[in-house]
């Protein structure tokens, strides 16, 4: 069973605590981890764009001058591609991008992402966090403090409001519900920073 310090807000050590092997001491699968990002980013994908191709552009169907005689490219009617507003070849349509990751994939290829972290010494823990003002100059700080120099994301119990305001006009911080923490924000953040409480709601849901 993994043991990590737990902080406080100015990085002193506050006490440990003991994180469950099923979910902090997994394997690494590489291929999955892989597999579940590349089905997370498609399925964010909205697939709406759309536009029109030679057939759907409404022009007038009639040969624009006669084929031959005017010593210019022999060409069709208004509507060919290449002409302004003209159809597009092979024109992008509406399209369900989604891929389906079952449960099992998505929790084993989780807890492998947040045991690599765990191994690369990348995950922090403090005892709480609270920006009493929600300024920007407290999350900056706490960040120079830690020595967060790269992307970093904070993960809370709940929704705090205060964390969320404090640093959002910080480029390379952001902040998740511990509840709704994916795969992808795990591997695309160098730093992972949780709260003690969100720690054990996550242990809770995923053993």
């Amino acid at each position: 069973m993994a043991k990590l310090n737990v902080y406080n807000m100015k990085k002193e050590s506050v006490g440990t605590i003991n994180l469950n092997d099923a979910v902090f001491n997994a394997d690494y699968n590489e291929a999955l981890i892989h597999q579940v990002v590349v089905a997370q980013g498609n399925n964010a994908r909205q697939g709406t764009k759309s536009t029109l191709t030679r057939s759907e552009v409404n022009a007038s169907k009639k040969k624009i001058y006669r084929q031959k005689g005017t010593g210019q490219a022999r060409h069709d009617e208004k509507s060919a591609p290449q002409f302004d507003g003209g159809g597009v070849v092979f024109a992008p349509k509406p399209r369900d991008f989604s891929q389906k990751i079952n449960k099992k994939m998505r929790d084993i290829a989780f807890a492998s992402a947040l045991s690599e972290k765990i191994r690369q010494n990348e995950v922090t823990i403090l005892d709480k966090i609270n920006f009493k003002d929600a300024k920007t100059k407290e999350a900056s700080e706490f960040l120079k403090t830690f020595g967060f120099d790269k992307r970093t994301i904070i993960v809370t119990d709940g929704k705090d409001e205060n964390v969320v305001r404090a640093t959002s006009n910080i480029q390379k911080v952001s902040v998740a519900d511990v509840m709704l923490l994916n795969v992808t924000e795990i591997v695309k953040n160098k730093n992972v920073v949780f709260t003690k409480s969100a720690i054990k709601k996550l242990e809770e849901a995923y053993v």
